[in-house]
């Protein structure tokens, strides 16, 4: 799976009245919209990430050209993030222990740490999302730990190093299915099972499309993708959802919540909390039955 990033530059002679933070939040907003997945600021400005398959160029370009502060002109490089440089960058320097709630400690093989009585995660990146580093990981771990999860089956959408899943089997499910798009995902899913001595975690290649494959229904989905793959494809996750089943949805920023919540409730699924983490935001939904 091939990587974009994108070096965002503005340039208007009112951008002195314009904070940084308040135009990199704006950017982020509008390049999330075109299928950015994550952004970070270096000195050179803002940089997206976006998976080349899901970058929609023609929105991108619609999108800033109608920037939503008068006289701003936004543009930006793409270029081709190499695999070998996420790979080096993690095996290199790892992340630092992050502790969920005082319930939940999750760490990497290069920091190994005393659990205390928490749920402890070890998760080795292999050119995958998903540590804990991030607000939106952190948000479903946290609704993951709220629930009681024993006995249930779960299904982990964009399953990246498999984080959620293994929270999930830690914390009592009898069976967890995790899909993703990108092969080096499955196989750092599968590599983290092993590590956490968790072997009810089935993996597959793919997109929503693979669910035609899975037999069964699931008590709890968890995913974590940026909005428009949560509009995309949540209807597909609700038709594989048990009667009373649960949806947790994360990856998208706090004003995107009320597009979210008004999309699942045509679906059928009744909102049962929000919670957030600076500016990104996780939904719960319950769904009474399935069509």
């Amino acid at each position: 799976m091939k990587y974009l990033s994108a070096t965002f530059a503005a340039t208007s002679d009112g951008l002195s009245e314009v904070s940084p933070d308040t135009l990199y939040e704006l950017v982020a907003a509008l390049a999330g919209e075109a299928g950015f997945e994550s952004f970070e600021t270096t000195a050179d400005g803002l940089v997206g990430y976006a998976q080349d398959t899901m970058l929609d160029s023609d929105l991108l370009d619609t999108l800033l050209a109608d920037f939503p502060i008068e006289g701003v002109k936004v543009s930006y490089q793409l270029k081709e993030v190499e695999d070998k440089d996420w790979n080096e960058d993690w095996e290199r320097n790892g992340f630092e222990p992050i502790v969920i709630d005082g319930r939940c400690v999750i760490h990497d093989t290069i920091h190994p740490v005393e659990a205390d009585g928490m749920t402890d995660v070890t998760i080795d990146a292999r050119m995958a999302f998903g540590t804990g580093c991030h607000a939106t990981t952190r948000l479903v771990v946290k609704a993951l730990l709220d629930m009681d999860l024993n006995g249930k089956r779960v299904l982990d959408c964009g399953c990246g190093t498999g984080i959620l899943g293994i929270v999930a089997a830690k914390s009592g499910a009898k069976e967890v299915v995790g899909y993703d798009i990108d092969e080096w995902s499955v196989e750092n899913t599968r590599h983290n099972a092993l590590l956490n001595n968790v072997a009810n975690i089935e993996t597959l290649l793919g997109n929503v499309k693979t669910l035609s494959h899975v037999n069964g229904l699931f008590d709890v989905v968890v995913a974590n993708i940026n909005r428009n793959i949560l509009l995309q494809d949540m209807g597909e996750w609700y038709e594989v959802m048990a009667s009373r089943g649960i949806l947790i949805v994360s990856g998208f920023y706090e004003q995107d919540a009320d597009l979210l919540i008004a999309h699942a409730q045509k679906l059928g699924l009744s909102l049962i909390s929000t919670s957030s983490d600076g500016d990104w935001s996780a939904l719960t939904f319950g769904a009474d039955s399935v069509s």
